[in-house]
């Protein structure tokens, strides 16, 4: 990504402006509420990686919302959602693969020479840091302790 993660939404931003596209507008303007609440709220200018942070929090609502939607037979809903969904991955990193979270589970379990689900929390610790924005965490939580399991 060229620049920072703020200077291109801004950009972002100001194309969308130009351009009429008032629902990517407005589904921009969230993002961009967001990143301004939280430096307001933790007084500090926001950086790349906690901006990842923020995006992956931001698509997991999207998806709970999705998912509570389609229950409720709500498709407008859902259709809003999932277009805020997509302005926001397209932030984030290109997820992972099955395979790719798969080789990083394994490499981490020799890494750390985890022998048991009582060594969880290295394995994560390790995998964290790694994976975190490209995968879903609770998907590898579980993977990691079915494979200490094992």
């Amino acid at each position: 990504m060229t620049g920072s993660f703020k200077e291109r939404l801004t950009e972002d931003v100001k194309v969308a402006l130009k351009g009429g596209e008032k629902a990517k507008l407005a589904a921009l303007r969230l993002i961009s509420a967001a990143v301004k609440q939280y430096e307001v709220d933790h007084r500090v200018s926001l950086e790349d990686g906690v901006a990842l942070e923020l995006l992956t929090k931001m698509a997991k609502q999207r998806r709970e919302s999705i998912s509570q939607f389609q229950s409720a037979g709500r498709d407008d809903l859902v259709a809003q959602e999932q277009f805020e969904l997509d302005i926001i991955l397209a932030y984030l990193p290109q997820p992972l693969t099955e395979a790719e979270v798969e080789a990083a589970v394994v490499a981490a379990i020799a890494e750390t020479g985890a022998a048991g689900v009582r060594d969880m929390g290295k394995v994560m610790g390790v995998l964290n840091p790694r994976i975190k924005g490209r995968a879903d965490m609770a998907a590898v939580s579980a993977l990691v302790k079915a494979r200490l399991a094992g």
